[in-house]
């Protein structure tokens, strides 16, 4: 099993390394976007580990940023679907596929 993203994800981590980058440095940065790798190689091997959402998706938050994966189970592989800061507004990019 694989796993892909959503151009709009891809968004999202992009500006979310871009905030980290310019306000806690370049160390910082990088440590999120190995957190979100963890985080998305361990749903590939259990892809029914996420808090169930609407709409057939699955949450799950990383663990020291306040980012939540939601992500589709399919059939041979996940669909991160949105890489969303836990305190923007619950239906941030709700529209996505």
């Amino acid at each position: 099993m694989t796993y892909s993203l959503h151009p709009g994800a891809e968004h999202d981590i992009a500006k979310a390394l871009d905030f980290y980058s310019e306000q806690a440095g370049s160390v910082v940065a990088e440590r999120f976007l190995e957190e979100f790798e963890r985080v998305a190689k361990l749903l590939v091997e259990h892809p029914y580990l996420g808090t169930p959402a609407t709409k057939g998706r699955r949450t799950f938050p990383l663990r020291v940023f306040p980012y939540s994966v939601v992500y589709q189970n399919l059939e041979s592989s996940i669909r991160i679907l949105i890489v969303r800061h836990q305190h923007r507004k619950p239906g941030y990019a709700a529209g996505r596929r």
